[in-house]
């Protein structure tokens, strides 16, 4: 599994009765492989997989895959309360031929250290499949420390971490201690250019669901280390950006792939459309930077 590059956490598309709408998922998902991403990944929040029945998530998994045809690696997230469900995830993915799976610590219930290694360790030896690790300990609650990172080491299939603790000097204390054991993505789309130039291997992102060419060229900048043309991109990015920090990212960055062009803002219950002046006001800062697009024509990486 190359673990390098952009991966984008897909949203999953509805039509206004609440149905998936695949004419829409695939625009959009043939807009991020057209912007050079290197991976997508099914069912994580931006994906509103708490909301599908499992038999929608194993349609959309076949369909995506599919489709895309072997262009670039699918990733299913796993997300589940049991560890019992957790397998049956893993190995449900193995047989659908996905490629990887991203895997948080278990909802709902704050494993201590002992709880989550085994949790984490138990599902790896149950596929074959390559594991990239979730840590998000402020959304979800379960810090995955250095130290369980240093038991993890003997799964083999475990070997990437999606780095979303908000904390960029993690990046450093992973590469330091760890080297090249883990790849590390980034997963706060805040933190895109100070994470890569950290030494970050690649990018868990939102806001690539409505400009997907923007963030691949960020990405390719930043690695290159060509700072002076990577941050007016950054800088002209980072308002659209913190949509991805909020509770609402979901209906935030579904509106700008709606206003983009690429996507619509239909959501599942609980969750409902903007509204009111929160609704203008999120509306107004994506119109602005939908109006002050940089030009990317005359960029060329070597990524």
């Amino acid at each position: 599994m190359n673990w390098n590059g952009v991966f984008p956490a897909v949203t999953t598309k509805f039509h206004g009765d609440g149905s998936i709408d695949y004419d829409t998922f695939f625009l959009n998902l043939e807009a991020q492989i057209d912007a050079g991403v290197s991976g997508v990944i099914l069912g994580g929040t931006l994906g509103e997989s708490s909301v599908l029945e499992d038999e929608e998530k194993i349609e959309l998994t076949k369909k995506t895959k599919e489709k895309i045809a072997g262009r670039v690696p699918v990733v299913l997230n796993i997300a589940e309360g049991s560890t019992a469900k957790a397998i049956y995830w893993a190995k449900k993915a193995e047989e659908l031929g996905l490629d990887a799976l991203m895997l948080l610590p278990p909802m709902r219930y704050p494993s201590d250290h002992r709880e989550t290694v085994t949790y984490f360790k138990t599902v790896a030896q149950a596929t074959h499949l390559p594991i990239m690790i979730y840590n998000n300990p402020v959304d979800y609650k379960t810090y995955v420390t250095l130290e369980m990172f240093d038991e993890l080491m003997e799964c083999e299939n475990i070997q990437a971490v999606k780095e979303s603790t908000r904390d960029v000097s993690n990046v450093t204390r992973m590469k330091t201690r760890f080297g090249d054991r883990y790849k590390i993505l980034c997963g706060v789309d805040t933190l895109t250019m100070e994470s890569v130039l950290m030494g970050a291997d690649g990018l868990v992102a939102g806001l690539v669901c409505a400009f997907p060419k923007e963030t691949v060229v960020l990405f390719d900048l930043c690695k290159e280390r060509r700072i002076e043309e990577a941050l007016p991109i950054y800088q002209w990015f980072l308002p659209l950006l913190e949509l991805d920090i909020h509770p609402k990212l979901v209906q935030y960055i579904k509106l700008a792939e709606q206003m983009a062009g690429i996507g619509t803002e239909n959501v599942r219950a609980p969750r409902l459309t903007l509204i009111g002046e929160e609704r203008a006001r999120v509306e107004k800062l994506i119109q602005t930077g939908l109006e002050n697009r940089p030009e990317l024509a005359e960029i060329k990486t070597s990524i």
